[in-house]
């Protein structure tokens, strides 16, 4: 309290080079579960989906990034474009730019998926919903 003149002081000392724990908070929450950013680099990121039992993630289209799911526990139902495929434990799927595509969790436990997006840009604006059941607008 006594030191209230050095506080312009410690904020210049944080890095000027954003970094994802400047980026977002560890655990950014959804409806249908949370994600993680696990990395975090130019034109990659790796995130851990966590989907909770009986939820879904929105069918939805990137234009700028590509992204691998690895299902590392549960089991997901994967909608891409027109094919849906049930994934288990240590089974992937590759979803190309432009694709429309739709994660579900149809079982009682936890789905945990690792999602490693790749592209020029990675922003979460670059979600475009073509269905959604929680009403929420593109990027929400």
């Amino acid at each position: 309290k006594n030191e209230e003149h050095k506080i312009k002081e410690l904020v210049e000392k944080i890095p000027t080079e954003s970094t994802v724990n400047f980026e977002t908070h560890k655990k950014v929450f959804r409806p249908w579960g949370y994600y993680e950013v696990l990395d975090k680099g130019k034109e990659y990121q790796v995130k851990k989906l966590t989907v909770l039992p009986n939820e879904a993630l929105s069918l939805q289209t990137h234009k700028h990034r590509t992204e691998h799911w690895v299902v590392a526990s549960g089991v997901a139902t994967v909608t891409k474009n027109n094919e849906k495929m049930i994934l288990k434990k240590n089974e992937s799927t590759y979803i190309p730019a432009g694709a429309q595509h739709r994660l579900e969790n149809g079982e009682k436990d936890n789905l945990e998926i690792i999602e490693v997006q790749s592209g020029s840009y990675l922003g979460e604006d670059d979600i475009v919903r073509l269905e959604d059941r929680y009403q929420r607008d593109s990027t929400s």
